[in-house]
C-alpha cells in the first residue's frame, strides 16, 4: 500500500460516492457482498444489497476508497475486521476500529480530499467554512498543474459528504443521520457562530481538544503502515504529519511516541537529543501483529 503523502493523493478523484456518506454497516454488507464473489455491476445487486441502485454504487465505492479490497477481491485487512467467522470487529463496536478505518481511508488516497483535508488543510487552518475548504482544493490543484480537472461543483458535493461523514447533524430528522460510521470520533464539530455576517456560512472546526482518544496500538499500526521497510529511523516531522490524520497536537504525538516507547520498550524508542526528535526501531514490528495485541485486549 503506498504512504499516505504518495502518489495516490495526487489523484484527485472527488466522486463515486453518489452523495452518499458512508453508513455503518455499509461496509460489512460490502465485504460480505464481495466475498460471496457477486458483482456490483450485476443486476440482481439491488436486491442482494437491499438498497437502491445509487446506493450500490456508493457501498461499491466506500468499500474501494478504505482499501478493502484488492482488484475486486476482499484484502486482508477486510478479512481481518470484517469477516463473519474470524473477523475482529464485523460490526464496527469497537472505537479502535473506527480509528483505523479512519486512517486507511486518508491512507488509501483513493479518495483524495480526505488527504489534502486532514494534512494539509488542518495545517493552515483549524476553524474553516465549505467556499474555504473548497478554495483550497482549488489551489492544491492550480499548485499540481491540474487545474483543468478542476469542477467546482463535484468537489462541493465532496466536501459537504466529508463533513457529513464526521459531524453531528445540526438538525436531526430521524435516527437514520446519526448512522454515519465515522461520526462517534467526533473529529469535526459545527460553531454556532456563522464565519462572517455577509455569507452566513455555517462555521466548523477540527475538534483537536474534544476528540475521541486514539488507542496507541492503532497509531502503531499507522507508523508501521507508512514507513519504508527498510527506515528504522523516522524523523519527527513524518510523525507530526501522521499525527495530522487523527488531529493531534505536536505534544500528543510526544506524548504518544513516549507511552509507545515504554509500552514496547524492547522494540522501539522515541529520542530527543540535541534537538533532532526520531523515533528508532531496534526490533521489526509487523502491523497486523500490533493489531492483535490491541483486539486481543478485548472490545
Amino acid at each position: 500500500m503506498p504512504s499516505y503523502t504518495g502518489q495516490n493523493a495526487q489523484k484527485f478523484t472527488f466522486s463515486g460516492h453518489e452523495s452518499f456518506p458512508c453508513k455503518t454497516l455499509w461496509l460489512k454488507k460490502g465485504y460480505d457482498f464481495v466475498n460471496d464473489g457477486k458483482d456490483f455491476n450485476a443486476p440482481d445487486s439491488v436486491v442482494e444489497l437491499g438498497v437502491g441502485k445509487n446506493m450500490v454504487a456508493s457501498i461499491r465505492y466506500w468499500f474501494k476508497v478504505f482499501g478493502l479490497n484488492n482488484e475486486s477481491k476482499t484484502n486482508w485487512i477486510s478479512k481481518y475486521i470484517f469477516d463473519s467467522k474470524i473477523g475482529k470487529d464485523p460490526y464496527v463496536e469497537d472505537l479502535g476500529t473506527l480509528w483505523l478505518l479512519h486512517f486507511l481511508l486518508i491512507y488509501t488516497g483513493e479518495a483524495s480530499l480526505y488527504k489534502i483535508f486532514f494534512v494539509d488543510f488542518q495545517k493552515e487552518r483549524r476553524i474553516f467554512d465549505k467556499t474555504q475548504v473548497i478554495n483550497f482544493v482549488k489551489r492544491k490543484m492550480i499548485e499540481a498543474g491540474k487545474d483543468n480537472l478542476y469542477n467546482e461543483n463535484t468537489v462541493k458535493k465532496d466536501v459537504s459528504v466529508l463533513l457529513s461523514n464526521y459531524c453531528l447533524p445540526r438538525n436531526p430528522q430521524s435516527n437514520e443521520d446519526f448512522s454515519t460510521l465515522l461520526m462517534d470520533l467526533d473529529l469535526i464539530r459545527q460553531s454556532d457562530k456563522n464565519s462572517d455576517a455577509d455569507n452566513k456560512q455555517t462555521k466548523y472546526f477540527f475538534n483537536i481538544e474534544g476528540k475521541r482518544q486514539i488507542m496507541p496500538e492503532i497509531f502503531l499500526f499507522a507508523i508501521l503502515s507508512t514507513k519504508e521497510d527498510a527506515d528504522n529511523s523516522i524523523p519527527f516531522e513524518l510523525l507530526r504529519e501522521l499525527g495530522l490524520i487523527f488531529c493531534m497536537t505536536d505534544l500528543e504525538v510526544i506524548d504518544m511516541l513516549n507511552l509507545l516507547s515504554e509500552k514496547y520498550y524492547d522494540s522501539l524508542t522515541y529520542s530527543d537529543v540535541a534537538g533532532v526528535r526520531q523515533l528508532q526501531f531496534t526490533k521489526q514490528m509487523e502491523g497486523q501483529q500490533v493489531l492483535d495485541i490491541y483486539y486481543e485486549q478485548g472490545i
